[in-house]
């Protein structure tokens, strides 16, 4: 069992077709027919049939495809763990939700990477319902979002870190920015969000079904902060996380919008594997985020530009 046979698999099962996997693999449909052949004589399975209704996979063929993505992406990790280990440097893969990437990470980041050398710190970003996935495949390290409840997933610890509140904000002119307002009122106004509001897990989306704010009325934009702008615009309302505003506060840039029951909790934690593959640096992060020095850095607000990170951190966007 090859590398190149789990990989044509791999994006079979992805896909759901041999053409189209052929097509993103840039090699012909022969060649990819060629490797699940293969897999299926080593294995004694025939993985999948095609049926009028698309493929359908064996109960070996559903497992192999459960430790394909996690195995392939093991060989990608330990040829860069190799390379870097040549090199005398460590990787550490941290993955964030959409609030507490743009938030939290940066500040914390930057000083859990300045105080190893030889370590470099990947974050990125994904929606917190593929955190155990990504986590299970190896692709990540450790990831770091809203606090769920484990719902009986013995194979995942999380740990959560520090609360943060978010609060609903407008412009200074908007018409809601001195008035009480109904449930009402707040449903009819033009939402202005980041992408957390693309998932249902988190703050932000429980906030928009409590209010019942229709899909209509959302607006996303790439960012919580391009979000914000518009509505130092008065153009809509926001939720925005209370620490990461302070100054737009302060200068009335941004003022909250009236009203005792507009203002939601959150919980950030760590999530990692329960068994023993979680790298040291991982380990270390997890510890690292509860002290008094990283809280002071995730709360900083915006914290430091991607522009000026070290050399060493790399920030990806994934969708």
């Amino acid at each position: 069992m090859t590398p190149t046979q789990l990989r044509a698999f791999a994006a079979v099962v992805r896909l759901g077709s041999v053409k189209r996997a052929a097509a993103e693999l840039e090699v012909s449909e022969a060649a990819v027919s060629l490797h699940i052949g293969q897999l299926r004589k080593e294995l004694g399975d025939q993985l999948f049939t095609r049926t009028a209704s698309g493929l359908a996979f064996t109960p070996g063929g559903l497992r192999l495809a459960s430790r394909a993505g996690e195995l392939l992406s093991l060989q990608e990790r330990t040829i860069m763990e190799v390379s870097q280990a040549g090199a005398g440097r460590r990787l550490l893969r941290v993955g964030a939700s959409s609030v507490f990437a743009e938030y939290a990470a940066p500040g914390l980041i930057e000083l859990f990477a300045s105080r190893a050398a030889d370590l470099d710190v990947e974050l990125s970003v994904h929606d917190p319902r593929r955190f155990p996935d990504l986590l299970h495949s190896r692709t990540l390290d450790v990831a770091i979002g809203p606090h769920v409840a484990a719902a009986g997933d013995e194979s995942l610890i999380r740990k959560p870190f520090l609360n943060y509140q978010l609060t609903i904000v407008t412009g200074p002119d908007h018409p809601l920015a001195k008035v009480e307002a109904s449930l009402g009122q707040l449903r009819d106004q033009t939402w202005l969000l980041g992408p957390s509001a693309a998932t249902d897990v988190g703050v932000v989306p429980a906030l928009l079904r409590r209010i019942g704010v229709p899909e209509e009325n959302q607006q996303i934009f790439q960012s919580h902060a391009a979000a914000l702008e518009e509505v130092k615009r008065n153009n809509g309302l926001a939720p925005a996380v209370t620490f990461a505003i302070a100054k737009d506060l302060a200068n009335g840039t941004l003022v909250r919008v009236p009203g005792p029951s507009l203002r939601f909790d959150g919980v950030w934690a760590t999530l990692t594997l329960a068994s023993q593959g979680t790298p040291p640096a991982a380990e270390e992060l997890v510890r690292f985020v509860t002290t008094p020095r990283a809280t002071q850095a995730m709360l900083r607000g915006p914290g430091v530009s991607v522009g000026r990170f070290r050399p060493s951190i790399h920030v990806t966007l994934w969708s």
